[in-house]
């Protein structure tokens, strides 16, 4: 399910911040503050959706994330590459490769440090 930005704003400092209030919320934003409802507002339909759930304490609630950070960035991630890529992956790293004027160095180097991080989640499974 895609978040809007604002609900997904609102999910990252969740996952920063573990749990809170829409007090710990708003403490987050730096910039323009959104009003006190607003982020209220949005945490219900974060909870509609299933991504955040709360529990009272006194008068307040606490919120917290139902979806972990690394779940949802990965099902963002695979319907990014599956819509503006057709699905492949490879197609998607030409394609930031040739956006950022990468080397053949620099690709390597990369390719490396994926071999080495694939590795050691293999001897991990071990």
């Amino acid at each position: 399910m895609q978040l809007t930005k604002a609900e997904e704003q609102i999910m990252q400092i969740l996952w920063t911040l573990g749990e809170g209030t829409v007090q710990d919320i708003l403490k987050e934003f730096t910039d323009s503050k959104p009003a006190r409802t607003t982020i209220a507002t949005i945490l219900t339909i974060l909870e509609n959706k299933d991504f955040a759930t709360h529990r009272s304490e006194g008068r307040s609630n606490i919120y917290r994330a139902t979806v972990a950070k690394d779940e949802y960035s990965k099902k963002q991630l695979f319907g990014f590459v599956k819509n503006y890529f057709d699905g492949s992956f490879s197609s998607m790293v030409s394609f930031f490769a040739k956006e950022s004027n990468l080397t053949v160095e620099d690709m390597d180097k990369m390719l490396e440090d994926t071999r080495k991080a694939l590795e050691e989640e293999n001897n991990k499974k071990d």
